[in-house]
């Protein structure tokens, strides 16, 4: 039997395991990416490790996160990385320079390697047949100093692309039915691999949209081969010596399968508060919007922007609409300029926001209060815009222009424009002259830190007896961003554990912070449902419940990066034998684990008693026996000191 490019990828980096569906796998990891958000603690942990120089590859230190510089924590942040990236041998690309995954797509990537991001939509890579994965900061300084990144092998769940999609519709519309189709949740533990005839009319940029928001259905990462598509992407940026041919065997056999005919789509959207709640656009047609917004990770090539520019052209946005237009990377925006398509946009009503993030994780372009934003951005959880009540629609750019002109929802092909038919042109301008590259030697280089900037907290093992109250229950598919939030007030504090903890569940339960100060155990657990932590990467949401005595949180089932991230930062995460006995907990009960530790070294069962109701619950785990010994050191940096320095904080 062949193999796909997914086991071809594996196998070509594979330090230890076997490439059977959940056995532990260690990988080589070729490439690292952070971005300032997560950096400041990949950093941090780098220092803590003592390590004097990546050894990877090639590792890149992105800000395209915190740009909003209302006072000095977020510039003081971008002169500690600049610093970091100087002492550790790191490239920096620097505030406007754009957002992280196109950048690296344009400048680094390159088919056949491992990436490993301390972003969750790190995944993005796949697009030109990498192996790439988001994970926890903590990992990715691991990589970066050398260490192979550990895993459970996921299922390859193969996806046949036949037929070529009809106008109006695009590559966001591909994602948005596999998300119709899969939900949230039905990528976890897979690699999503896209093999098929229909690939010929996908640029790899198209391929870019489609593999970031697998991270939205959960899976571990998704995988393009690197075929004719993908050399001419890398012959426009340059780097056409950078091509390496990747594709499947011609008699593959993956564990599942489907299938996607894409002249059969249409335009899709996703409705508010979660990517899966996907219908077409026709269904929701009519309704009323205040914003319209493109650009972001998820939609980040020239096409997302010059498709746009020609429905526009001698149109003007409808009155009272906010056309939001939020260039990807520096090189989009240079060569949209030279093209006059800035030019249209700007002259049609839109308004033009610095490349970066911004928006799409509430930085700014919050929309009004209970109306309609449409948006191309990967998330549409609530509240993650800014605005509490938000109606985030997920969307092609297609979609979002025609509404933006039309003042309310409506399906592309009803709006009486001409489609505007692009193709990516073979030439394009390129300038990585910002890009600061490593300097040779960096061990005299000291750190800039800002008063924001605090060393990180200790983390100690769970001791000998676990018992401790409930104090939060959370309902299923509960995301990071309901854990801890981002957006302008609470992401400049990345960098303070004690300051960012204060916002831990917020919008879950406003007074978690107090009653967890309040509590006199100052040990706690949390018990959520399934999928509990889907969404970003961001360790803090694992570091800042840690900080504030959760010592274990009892789940149907776990998001894969919030799982490992948990036990990084020495959290129990154990799940239900039966998800009803979830009902059988409340907050408040006091609840008891004999030997906790023990118990998970001896087999997968875990028994845990209500105290309160005097009642027993089975639960189970599935943590490898890497993951244990992590946990019994307190979390990934104790157990680094201790391989380092045999040094572990007391219990």
């Amino acid at each position: 039997m062949g193999l796909g490019v997914a086991h071809k990828l594996i196998s070509s980096h594979l330090v230890s395991g076997q490439m059977r569906p959940g056995e532990p796998i260690e990988l080589v990891i070729d490439q690292t990416l952070s971005q300032d958000a997560t950096g400041t603690m990949v950093m941090l942990e780098c220092e803590a490790f003592g390590i004097d120089r990546v050894r990877t590859q090639v590792s890149v230190q992105y800000v395209d996160h915190n740009l909003i510089q209302a006072d000095y924590k977020n510039p003081d942040d971008h002169l500690f990385l600049l610093s970091a990236c100087r002492r550790f041998g790191i490239w920096f690309s620097p505030p406007g320079n754009g957002v992280s995954h196109p950048v690296h797509m344009e400048s680094f990537g390159i088919p056949g390697k491992t990436l490993l991001g301390a972003d969750s939509h790190t995944c993005a890579g796949g697009s030109l047949g990498m192996l790439a994965i988001g994970a926890g900061g903590l990992q990715i300084a691991l990589a970066m100093a050398g260490e192979p990144f550990a895993l459970a092998m996921p299922k390859i769940l193969g996806v046949e692309l036949t037929g070529s999609l009809p106008d109006w519709v695009s590559a966001k519309d591909v994602i948005l039915e596999m998300l119709r189709r899969h939900t949230v949740k039905g990528g976890v533990g897979r690699i999503i691999e896209y093999y098929g005839p229909g690939l010929a009319s996908l640029s790899a940029m198209d391929r870019h949209v489609i593999a970031n928001m697998g991270q939205e259905l959960g899976a571990t990462t998704s995988v393009f081969p690197a075929d004719t598509m993908v050399e001419r992407f890398l012959q426009q940026q340059q780097r056409g010596a950078d091509f390496v041919p990747l594709t499947a065997d011609p008699d593959t056999r993956y564990d599942e399968h489907d299938a996607i005919d894409l002249s059969t789509l249409e335009p899709l959207i996703a409705c508010p508060g979660s990517p899966d709640k996907v219908v077409p656009v026709r269904e929701v047609a009519g309704r009323k919007i205040y914003q319209s917004y493109i650009g972001s990770s998820a939609n980040p090539g020239l096409r997302d922007f010059e498709v746009p520019a020609r429905m526009v052209e001698g149109r003007r946005i409808a009155p009272g609409v906010s056309f939001d237009v939020n260039p990807t990377t520096r090189q989009v925006v240079e060569n949209l300029v030279a093209s006059g398509a800035i030019a249209k946009l700007i002259h049609a009503g839109a308004r033009l926001h610095q490349t970066g993030c911004n928006g799409c994780i509430g930085m700014g372009q919050a929309p009004a209060t209970g109306r309609i934003s449409l948006r191309t951005v990967p998330r549409n959880f609530t509240g993650r815009s800014g605005t509490e009540d938000d109606q985030v629609y997920l969307c092609s750019p297609e979609t979002a222009t025609s509404s933006a002109l039309a003042g309310e929802i409506v399906d592309p092909r009803d709006a009486g424009i001409d489609y505007p038919r692009y193709r990516d042109p073979d030439h394009v301008m390129i300038n990585r002259s910002l890009l600061v590259a490593p300097i040779e030697d960096g061990r005299g280089v000291e750190l800039e830190r800002g008063p924001n900037i605090r060393p990180l907290p200790e983390f100690i093992p769970v001791g000998e007896v676990l018992e401790a109250p409930v104090l939060l229950k959370t309902g299923d598919n509960v995301s990071t961003d309901e854990i801890l939030p981002a957006g302008v007030e609470v992401l400049p504090l990345r960098s303070n554990i004690p300051e960012i903890s204060k916002h831990a569940f917020r919008r879950i339960d406003p007074s978690f912070y107090e009653r967890a100060l309040a509590n006199p155990a100052r040990s706690c657990f949390v018990i959520g449902g399934a999928n509990y932590g889907q969404g970003s990467s961001r360790e803090h949401a694992a570091m800042a419940p840690a900080y504030l005595g959760v010592r274990c949180i009892v789940a149907k089932s776990f998001a894969r990066i919030h799982r490992r991230n948990l036990i990084n930062f020495g959290v129990l995460p154990l799940l239900f034998v039966d998800g009803a006995e979830a009902a059988n907990i409340d907050v408040l009960d006091v609840l008891h684990i004999d030997a906790p530790l023990q118990q998970l070294a001896a087999g997968s069962a875990v028994q845990l008693i209500n105290r309160t109701k005097q009642r027993g619950i089975a639960l189970r785990h599935d943590i490898t026996p890497e993951e244990l010994d992590t946990l019994q050191a307190g979390g990934l940096i104790n157990r680094v000191r201790r391989k380092l320095l045999g040094a572990v904080p007391a219990r």
